[in-house]
């Protein structure tokens, strides 16, 4: 049996999206989930994501890291799946729905979509590097010379060392432009290498700059390999709140998949 495909792009960032609402996609298949977002041997992408029905909110999206298995939050897949809602005209220009178990809002003007993402509070500074889970771990490190690194190289070793092991982290490395603008490489577990976007990793190097002290904004512009995100935020206390990340999520192509 065929079934529709949709490639969408958030900076760089890009995803398979299908329609499973009539539930006919099998995600116990982790190696064919794989296979799909190989850039050699299948369509290429990222990750994977589902639009499924939700009892109580417009949509439920379902997230596959491109290594096949269930991820955590993902920012730019989030406001993809947005825009594909709207494609489907499930939502109209706004949206609450479901994602790995917590709820989100999202807002669509034109080619740009503001993802509501959920509170932060617990951030860990280190002499060397900050750590806070946006939806997903993400360890962070300030630099200098970020054009020269070898992200993946680097990134690979700290995602499984002490103290993140098994489960992992995804690692930012952060060059400090002005005093609201930041440059953004990331290493991506699931992905296991540099993609040319993260957007929980942005929306973390965001409140991660102003928790360091590196700007005192609360508006935040990121420079990443595949394009430009904003994250705005208040603080209350230890809380950063109504942290919204914005930028663009546009339609690639269309195609068939044999499930």
């Amino acid at each position: 049996m065929k079934m529709d495909f949709y490639k969408y792009q958030g900076t760089g960032n890009d995803f398979i999206i299908i329609d499973n609402r009539d539930n006919k996609f099998t995600k116990e298949n982790n190696d064919y989930i794989k296979n799909l977002c190989d850039r050699r041997f299948g369509i290429g992408a990222d990750g994977l994501m589902l639009l499924e029905d939700s009892l109580s909110f417009d949509f439920n999206m379902v997230y596959f890291n491109a290594d096949g298995n269930l991820g955590s939050m993902c920012g730019n897949g989030g406001r993809c799946i947005v825009r594909f809602a709207e494609f489907l005209d499930i939502i109209n220009i706004k949206t609450t729905f479901e994602a790995i178990g917590k709820i989100y809002s999202a807002s669509i003007d034109n080619d740009l979509v503001s993802l509501k993402m959920n509170d932060v509070s617990d951030i860990e500074l280190h002499e060397d590097h900050l750590f806070l889970n946006t939806g997903s771990p993400h360890h962070i490190e300030f630099t200098e010379n970020i054009d020269s690194l070898n992200v993946k190289n680097i990134g690979e070793k700290i995602r499984y060392a002490s103290p993140y092991f098994e489960d992992g982290t995804n690692v930012n490395f952060v060059e400090q432009i002005n005093d609201n603008t930041f440059k953004v490489r990331t290493y991506e577990r699931g992905v296991e290498d540099e993609t040319l976007s993260c957007g929980t990793g942005v929306t973390a190097v965001a409140i991660a700059s102003h928790a360091a002290k590196k700007s005192t904004e609360k508006t935040i512009r990121l420079h990443t390999l595949g394009g430009t995100l904003d994250v705005s935020f208040e603080k209350e206390g230890n809380n950063y709140r109504n942290i919204i990340l914005k930028g663009a999520a546009v339609f690639v192509f269309k195609g068939e998949v044999e499930i």
